[in-house]
């Protein structure tokens, strides 16, 4: 099979035509799907040529009006909504219950929903609602659907389920995950940006370990999906810490000194870690620009480090285990 050679400015659609046959028949789940975001973007294409795609979100108007814009672009296109809040433990395992239900296998599971940037503020669990949105609800989903993906890869021959975490390129910034302020959020040593990037560290560790501890039976993938303006940088209590870090200017609008992607070479770098084959050989791999890049992870970000920031030791404190 000929293959391009994908970029930055490589859109969805096309990494999407490009793997058209690996999609084909293939179930997959995606979160944070509202309109204007790469979510969006991922499901529309991928829905184009795969047997189902359910498209998740906390907002049933909001996944009724995404719906709706698939369904006009693609009217073939067989669709399922789920309603899922990642900031609730009590939703994630609620839409866990509800997906392993559905009689269909799931091939691919991405986790794209993030909380917006803003003040310090606790979820009904009493975690800070960056990381439990981010990472802690998506770490809880994937270990209660990792049973329907473990089937996956035991009814299809040859095919290994896929499960990808769309973290950030901030994943560099900081020192890696605070165990004591992820257990005790504290507000006094908040910052937005800060749990921004411990939860993109996270997003990271866990597609590390996920792919260690499956086995072969499952491969996970983290991604950058570049600097793009969705609806999330349009948000009243995001615009302040962006613009304190000049990826905003005064004005709300994007600074043109970075270099920014359009929602739909955003989203492009999702579906090539979903369903490119050549990363078959390189499972747990964080990719940008469609392509494998973990020469641009951080040492706490990766597995060359020792605890407390090592993956094996974070996920033997957060007790996934695959069986």
């Amino acid at each position: 099979m000929s293959i391009p050679t994908f970029s930055a400015s490589t859109t969805a659609d096309e990494v999407a035509t490009a793997f058209a046959t690996e999609i084909n028949g293939r179930n997959v789940l995606i979160t944070g799907t509202s309109l204007n975001g790469i979510g969006f973007e991922t499901a529309r294409v991928i829905a184009k040529h795969a047997n189902l795609v359910i498209i998740a979100g906390h907002n049933a108007e909001r996944l009724k009006l995404s719906e709706e814009a698939i369904k006009k672009d693609s009217p073939s296109a067989n669709l399922r909504t789920l309603i899922l809040d990642l900031s609730s433990l009590a939703s994630v395992r609620k839409a866990a219950t509800e997906v392993n239900a559905y009689p269909e296998l799931l091939h691919v599971l991405v986790h794209n929903a993030a909380a917006a940037l803003g003040p310090f503020r606790l979820t009904e669990d009493g975690l800070e609602n960056q990381m439990a949105t981010d990472h802690v609800g998506p770490f809880l989903l994937t270990k209660l659907l990792a049973p329907k993906l473990l089937a996956t890869s035991r009814g299809a021959a040859g095919y290994v389920p896929r499960v990808i975490f769309v973290s950030s390129i901030s994943q560099a910034n900081g020192s890696g995950v605070d165990f004591n302020t992820l257990a005790h959020p504290d507000p006094e040593k908040y910052t937005s940006l800060g749990a921004y990037s411990q939860a993109k560290t996270a997003n990271v560790l866990a597609a590390i370990e996920l792919t260690k501890r499956a086995k072969g039976r499952i491969n996970a993938y983290s991604i950058h999906p570049g600097i793009i303006y969705t609806n999330i940088y349009m948000k009243k209590e995001t615009i302040p810490d962006l613009q304190a870090v000049g990826i905003i200017g005064p004005d709300g609008k994007p600074n043109t000194q970075f270099q920014w992607k359009t929602i739909p070479e955003g989203a492009a770098t999702t579906v090539a870690a979903a369903f490119d084959p050549r990363l078959d050989g390189t499972p747990g791999a964080y990719l940008s620009d469609c392509v494998e890049a973990n020469k641009d992870l951080a040492p706490h970000s990766s597995d060359a480090v020792s605890p407390p920031f090592h993956s094996s030791s974070f996920y033997t404190r957060n007790d996934i285990l695959l069986c």
